[in-house]
């Protein structure tokens, strides 16, 4: 009778934590080393951030926009973006894990950057 009963409570927990996990209506837990923490003002924090940083690398942190490895974050949303030097030249990056995957490909690295620089102020004129 008492390996029935764990056979039954073991279905029944195994069932609760399936139906929890699939219910859509339930905010996602964070799994990506590069999602990011916001609450309702994430630009307020990306400011405040990028505050941190002397007015000449933020003005190029602003030039750049986002990581140059991840390109759909915001320089700034995690942590005071970091600053690289490839060739010669000042690259941003979000965080340390995407210092080394810049640092490989230093061309690579530097025509995203221009890309990205392009994007901005394409972005920045439409706002204007």
């Amino acid at each position: 009778m008492t390996r029935f009963r764990l056979m039954a409570f073991t279905v029944v927990v195994a069932t609760t934590v399936v139906l929890t996990g699939c219910n859509k209506n339930e905010p996602q837990a964070e799994t990506s080393a590069h999602q990011t923490k916001h609450t309702s003002h994430p630009t307020d924090e990306i400011a405040a951030e990028r505050a941190k940083l002397d007015p000449a690398e933020r003005a190029l942190v602003e030039a750049q926009e986002w990581c140059v490895i991840s390109t759909d974050e915001r320089l700034g949303s995690m942590g005071p973006p970091l600053k690289l030097d490839i060739q010669g030249q000042p690259v941003f990056v979000c965080c340390k894990g995407c210092k080394s995957k810049a640092e490989a490909n230093p061309e690579k690295t530097l025509a995203k950057v221009q890309e990205l620089k392009a994007k901005a102020k394409a972005q920045r004129q439409a706002k204007d």
